[in-house]
């Protein structure tokens, strides 16, 4: 499991991104739970996920509508599959907006930066 903390910080929203291995939305599923046992994850506003198992998408925005398939389609782009990319953000208090996509979007291209440089 790849973590990357404190990525994004809008007008008292936080972000962080990550992700792992995954074959299928049951081990999604696992992989929250185990992100989620670390206390902050636990405790975050959305969890929003996506992945290409093998070639059927799968997606949850957990209350932030319309992320997941921000994901997924990031995912497809990138032809990553059997991978699941996790966007957490913890609400600060103010709308975002459409600015909530964007950070979205980055955080995404933040993880798969990471993953190309090794």
């Amino acid at each position: 499991m790849r973590i990357l903390y404190n990525i994004i910080s809008d007008r008292g929203s936080k972000y962080a991104v990550s992700g792992g291995p995954c074959r299928n939305e049951d081990e999604a599923k696992a992989f929250i739970k185990t992100l989620c046992r670390k206390k902050k994850f636990a405790k975050a506003t959305h969890n929003t996920w996506g992945l290409l198992a093998g070639d059927t998408p799968v997606k949850n925005d957990d209350g932030e509508s319309g992320a997941g398939m921000v994901i997924l389609r990031m995912l497809e782009r990138e032809g990553l599959h059997d991978h699941i990319v996790v966007v957490t953000r913890w609400y600060g208090g103010k709308h975002l907006g459409g600015d909530r996509f964007r950070h979205v979007r980055d955080a995404v291209q933040l993880y798969l930066d990471t993953l190309r440089a090794g």
